[in-house]
């Protein structure tokens, strides 16, 4: 099955033509319409540096439905805590900047090059980008940032400065979403550390039921 290479119009192969790991199209640019258009039909970038643009979409998709919402806990003090806080949108392109330098446990590099930042800061100021982020006594301690549409979240990215940070402005946010009326977050593909939310898998069809409406 050939991966499809894009040009500069703005448009997609059908997902069905995705290789069975996910992997779609190749090419492209990132270009704010270019990246909502992929979201809106279930496809997202995801590349190293030096790599071509590469656009997924895997099946099955592992989701998160807001109100299965797992809390486990050992969160429950530090969500009593008085000294942390919960915002949003306030620090959007320091949340992004920390997710590409904060080292992970068993991870090496990052995938949120200049060039991927800089398309998530355009995006967040045309209002489709989101950070959710935690304070301890006012400073910046974790979070994450995605892209929010018509009932869904596309979360991309987290990092944590205190320890379960990033959790705290996860459930912080699942709660918001709801309020919301927002139907599912996409985790895109399996980690443990979603699972313990409750995230599970699900088609890319019954996906793609949810992102239609």
């Amino acid at each position: 099955m050939a991966i499809f290479k894009l040009t500069s119009s703005l448009q997609f192969p059908s997902v069905s033509l995705a290789q069975p790991d996910g992997l779609l199209a190749i090419g492209g640019d990132l270009n704010p319409r270019r990246i909502v258009l992929a979201y809106q039909n279930g496809i997202f970038p995801w590349y190293n540096e030096g790599e071509p643009i590469q656009w997924w979409s895997p099946d099955p998709r592992f989701v998160l439905f807001p109100k299965k919402l797992k809390i486990q806990k050992s969160m429950r003090s530090m969500l009593a805590n008085v000294d942390y806080t919960f915002k949003l949108n306030q620090n959007f392109e320091r949340v992004i900047s920390l997710c590409s330098t904060v080292p992970r446990t068993m991870q090496t590099g990052t995938w949120i090059t200049s060039e991927m930042k800089n398309a998530y800061i355009e995006l967040f100021n045309l209002k489709y980008g989101l950070s959710a982020e935690c304070y301890y006594k006012d400073e910046l301690c974790g979070g994450l940032y995605g892209v929010l549409l018509p009932g869904i979240f596309c979360g991309e990215s987290m990092f944590s400065l205190k320890s379960n940070s990033s959790k705290y402005a996860f459930i912080h946010l699942v709660r918001y979403l709801i309020q919301m009326n927002v139907q599912i977050i996409d985790c895109q593909v399996y980690t443990s550390y979603m699972e313990q939310f409750g995230a599970e898998m699900i088609s890319r069809n019954e996906y793609l039921k949810y992102i239609s409406k």
